[in-house]
């Protein structure tokens, strides 16, 4: 996985497991989040972007696969590891057909379980690379043409994500209305148009209504800029 992208998730309920995983993995120079049960693993998938997610099939409150299932739904296309006491043929073709990318069975080596992380971190990279923007916690799709926040799919018109995309491709540059007239509607500028304002403010209100920072932000008089907090 590339330097900046170590970030793993472990959904394991045992705590002597979930100890070992968390100190070996951060040892092997990985920032680590835990959750115990199937509700924290909701939680923490759509918070957070991670290189990779570690699930138990067995977790006290919510099967894993559910667990799997509905973060795949939210759009979370962190790559799975399942790891599971659960060996069989049948149940490892079901954890893979459910969304997982890689089955491990219990008791297994560590230095096994590092090697499969750091393939699917791999993938996860150049996959990320090649398909998705990323500024904070939001995420374009450029293959699907699709937007989210926090996991949660962003409703935009065509036109909507064209502009979108614009600002996170110059994410941090202040972008002036007649480069966005240019570049999204290919029009030369117009002084009287204010369809620049119009389109920014549904957009601006998709992406930031009822998220804890926006990410668009006016700077008055010359345009735009799109960029996350720090």
């Amino acid at each position: 996985m590339t330097g900046g992208h170590r970030r793993i998730l472990v959904v394991e309920d045992d705590p002597e497991t979930a100890g070992q995983l968390v100190e070996e993995l951060t040892t092997s120079g990985y920032d680590v989040d835990l959750a115990a049960t199937g509700r924290e693993a909701l939680s923490h998938g759509v918070a957070r972007d991670y290189a990779v997610i570690t699930i138990d099939r067995m977790l006290p409150d919510i099967d894993g696969i559910t667990v799997m299932r509905q973060l795949r739904d939210d759009g979370i296309a962190a790559p799975f590891l399942i790891i599971s006491a659960l060996g069989e043929v049948d149940d490892r073709v079901r954890g893979l057909r459910a969304g997982g990318d890689d089955y491990l069975v219990k008791p297994f080596s560590f230095v096994e379980l590092l090697a499969r992380l750091e393939a699917l971190g791999r993938r996860s990279d150049t996959i990320a690379k090649e398909t998705l923007l990323r500024v904070g916690d939001l995420a374009i799709d450029l293959i699907a043409r699709s937007a989210s926040r926090r996991g949660r799919k962003i409703p935009l018109l065509p036109r909507e994500f064209q502009l979108l995309e614009y600002l996170v491709r110059n994410e941090g540059r202040v972008v002036s209305r007649a480069m966005l007239l240019q570049h999204v509607w290919d029009l030369h500028f117009d002084p009287s148009t204010n369809i620049i304002d119009v389109y920014v403010g549904r957009v601006r209100r998709k992406v930031d209504d009822a998220q804890a920072y926006p990410l668009i932000h006016t700077i008055r008089g010359i345009g735009y800029c799109l960029r996350a907090p720090g």
